[in-house]
């Protein structure tokens, strides 16, 4: 195979190779949040990824959606509304205005538009290519203001819910919009440079599971649950690449995670636990509230590591204000960009 090639997908298997990741990282987050009250995982280990929620009457849960202020609203480009009466009347006009097929429903077609705005936020995302509010608007057709919010706001939580991106307007004059990583990760979530795909929903999975298995997760129960993503050490990944390298090596480098030999261990094993970049850019209630949303939930359903969440939240808003009055700063502060050294990339 020619020099560059190595792991390239053809673009036709591209999108739909993406759409299994994205449903395989989203049965895996539900299966990690079935078990809530075991605080010891083993549900993200061994849960059945097709087990119904245990907190299906959440108001988060697949049925109940339901739109509400996020960065894509905050321009007031994709402003929404609640007004139920507008909402029936915005369906009505969807449905005459495609003029579907006998067979086709306007269930359908909602589904379908979001599907296709979903691939093309992250197929501009690959590229590194502005999304703009004109291409989107030929996508998704003639519709009203409110349906063109509630599909873009299903596309960017479906792909917020597996890659942890945030899609936010990065050009208010142009309407110019990005998928923005919840990380400070290289090349905006790349990790490597040129372009990809984000590496950044991989990290946040496993900066949980080391949350959810008492702060420190060994490399077997790692990737015992990367397995259950298809992930697998020393196989190519579309995404991922080289999984081994990537977590072992790159996301240590970057200082994202710790990987560390388990003392007096013979024959030598490791574990993972957060790195201080980690510590410097999330907490264990963002990592937490990702890993609900991925399982179409709410973190106060977990109650066990909401709790411990929210003790850490406390504490660090302690430091803060002792801090605050006394003038002091961080003695560890991590300020700039991650990076990798030439070599790695």
């Amino acid at each position: 195979m020619p020099r560059g090639q190595k792991g390239k997908v053809p673009a036709s298997n591209k999108h739909n190779q993406i759409g299994a990741d994205s449903k395989s990282h989203k049965r895996v987050q539900e299966a990690a949040v079935v078990g809530n009250e075991s605080p010891s995982c083993s549900s993200v280990l061994q849960g059945d990824p097709q087990r119904p929620l245990a907190t299906e009457t959440s108001s988060t849960s697949q049925g109940s959606w339901r739109p509400s202020s996020t960065t894509i609203s905050s321009s007031g480009a994709f402003d929404t509304r609640s007004d139920k009466g507008d909402k029936s009347q915005d369906k009505e006009h969807l449905c005459s205005s495609e003029d579907p097929s006998p067979d086709t429903s306007c269930s359908d077609l909602l589904t379908m538009k979001v599907d296709l705005l979903e691939h093309f936020f992250l197929s501009k995302y690959e590229m590194q290519e502005p999304i703009l509010k004109e291409d989107m608007l030929k996508i998704v057709g003639e519709i009203t203001q409110d349906q063109f919010a509630d599909i873009i706001k299903k596309a960017s939580d479906r792909i917020e819910a597996v890659f942890a991106v945030d899609l936010k307007e990065v050009d208010s004059r142009n309407h110019a919009y990005d998928l923005v990583s919840k990380l400070n990760l290289p090349n905006n979530g790349r990790v490597y440079a040129g372009n990809g795909l984000p590496k950044t929903g991989l990290l946040m999975n496993i900066l949980g599971l080391i949350f959810m298995k008492g702060n420190c997760a060994t490399e077997e129960d790692i990737w015992k649950f990367l397995n259950m993503l298809e992930v697998y050490a020393g196989r190519e990944h579309f995404i991922y690449r080289e999984p081994k390298k990537l977590i072992t090596k790159d996301l240590v480098q970057l200082q994202y995670l710790e990987y560390r030999q388990v003392p007096d261990s013979d024959p030598a094993r490791y574990h993972f636990l957060w790195g201080p970049r980690a510590h410097a850019e999330t907490s264990k209630m963002q990592v937490l509230e990702f890993l609900a949303k991925g399982g179409d939930t709410v973190p106060s359903a977990l109650p066990f590591w909401y709790e411990e969440a929210l003790r850490d939240e406390e504490r660090a808003q302690a430091i803060e204000a002792v801090r605050a009055a006394t003038g002091t700063t961080a003695g560890h502060s991590i300020t700039g960009p991650a990076s990798l050294t030439p070599s790695d990339v």
